[in-house]
């Protein structure tokens, strides 16, 4: 049985290399240990489901080289590791899709992000699960995109070129017109709960302690 790949993309916790926004209001040091914190919240959550082999990590990491990127997998004891390529986030989720496809062919593929403070293992077993019966699940984030997208085998295989090219991305009509277009060509999709992604300074109320 081929398990489900969650491809994790981040961004290294660099200065200067992450949250840029964020950096505005809080500093470049700051906002690059939380952006750490976010990556290894994210991580810990995915792996919680790995070990009940539910699923198979991919991590997808910007802003550091191969070599660099694959010792931090080894650090975090994530096998698959790929550089996420130039260009918009569309092409950059296609890319990793292909490759996962490449190492077990046929499979769902959900892809998540790392500026959720409020993950839990309980929305990505709700994905999982909306996956059996639907083609496309969307989790919208309130600041009109979406923190997970998910695809069924049906979609992936072969991949289609939609959802990734011709969206608004970075905008507020990402998650509308993403739904737009899937429905226009008979694509059956599932909306999880809204969750808030981390990227301004008012949105780090859930680790305010």
């Amino acid at each position: 049985m081929n398990k489900p790949v969650l491809i994790v993309m981040s961004r290294w916790h660099g200065r200067k290399r992450c949250k840029s926004r964020l950096a505005k209001d809080i500093g470049f040091d700051r906002a690059a240990a939380i952006q750490k914190r976010l990556t290894n919240h994210t991580i810990k959550v995915a792996q919680s489901l790995e070990k009940e082999g539910l699923v198979e990590i991919q991590l997808a990491i910007s802003g550091i080289g191969n070599n660099a990127a694959n010792r931090f997998g080894d650090l975090k004891g994530i096998q698959n590791v790929i550089n996420q390529k130039e260009g918009t986030l569309g092409l950059r989720m296609k890319h990793q899709i292909l490759q996962a496809q490449k190492r077990n062919f046929k499979r769902e593929s959900i892809v998540i992000g790392t500026d959720l403070p409020s993950l839990s293992k309980l929305e990505l077993l709700e994905a999982l699960a909306a996956l059996e019966k639907n083609e496309i699940v969307l989790g919208p984030a309130s600041d009109g995109g979406y923190w997970l997208i998910g695809f069924s085998k049906k979609i992936v295989t072969p991949l289609v070129t939609w959802p990734f090219s011709g969206i608004p991305w970075g905008t507020k009509e990402v998650l509308r017109t993403t739904i737009k277009r899937g429905l226009s060509q008979g694509i059956q999709i599932k909306l999880l709960r809204e969750l808030n992604d981390l990227d301004n300074i008012e949105d780090l109320s859930p680790w305010q302690t």
